[in-house]
């Protein structure tokens, strides 16, 4: 048996504690609400042996596959820059249990990006992050946020993200762009510039000294993608997949970087002296 655990994060725990000894389960992002409750959601299916991944479909969406193909086999050289920019007007008030949750807009919407930022170019080292409210949702907390991933001096990576845009479609945004040394690939979530009926999605790719193109797509990240991940865990389950592409033991490793999110949001930056 397969199964498919949709609730939110702060209730994951109580759900696969009580699914049967090992079946196999999908579990929508996040990961529990932080990553003390990620570990108990891990240690959890083990105890339970079940075949557990999580459900990080912007893995599978088509230009984030096409573009991870592209980064495996040098199509773009070594990777140098990579930046996400959204702008949009989230409909937060449509899940009525993110009034109550404690972290929001990473652990709930940018987790994805920081997901398949993983996938593609590894682990950073650090992070730097603020994350923020607005003051005309005040029923949620943070809805807003800027983040560094610090990968060195060998790749500057940044997400811009606003999710308040109340400015009509003209502006929006929802942009996923990475340059190598011999190439650039630029991805166009649409969803995000009309949720949830956005346009489709595009990647663009272009070589050193050329000019862009536009790549041909089957299907966008909302709906497309949603396929990939509980079609991997069935095929995994009837053992015609030998591995999960999203397994719990590198989930964790997501949330990790969630949580360094959040601690580095907490800290604050660095004062500036006194002149």
């Amino acid at each position: 048996a397969v199964f498919d655990v949709a609730v939110p994060g702060d209730q994951i725990v109580s759900v696969v504690e009580r699914l049967p000894v090992g079946t196999g389960v999908l579990i929508q992002k996040p990961m529990g609400e932080d990553l003390a409750m990620a570990r108990r959601i891990l240690e959890a299916c083990r105890a339970r042996r079940l075949a557990a991944a999580m459900n990080f479909q912007l893995r599978f969406s088509p230009n984030v596959m096409a573009v991870h193909d592209l980064v495996e086999h040098g199509g773009l050289g070594d990777i140098t820059d990579i930046e996400v920019r959204v702008v949009d007007r989230q409909p937060w008030e449509q899940w009525s249990f993110l009034e109550r949750t404690p972290r929001l807009e990473v652990l709930y919407h940018s987790i994805h990006y920081l997901d398949a930022i993983r996938s593609l170019v590894g682990d950073p080292d650090a992070v730097y992050c603020r994350a923020v409210p607005h003051p005309q949702l005040s029923a949620f907390r943070d809805t807003r946020s800027t983040i560094i991933l610090d990968y060195g001096v060998r790749i500057r990576c940044s997400l811009t993200l606003n999710h308040t845009h109340r400015y009509g479609a003209e502006q929006r945004a929802s942009l996923l762009k990475v340059e190598g040394t011999t190439g650039a690939a630029l991805l166009t979530l649409g969803v995000n510039l009309d949720y949830p009926a956005g346009p489709p999605d595009r990647l663009d790719v272009a070589a050193a000294g050329g000019g862009w193109r536009s790549v041909p797509l089957r299907g966008s990240w909302f709906t497309e993608a949603f396929e990939g991940p509980m079609s991997n865990l069935q095929r995994f389950v009837a053992g015609e997949d030998e591995a999960l592409v999203s397994p719990l033991d590198d989930a964790i490793k997501t949330m990790a970087l969630v949580e360094a999110c959040y601690e580095s949001s907490t800290r604050g930056g660095t004062p500036i002296p006194a002149v």
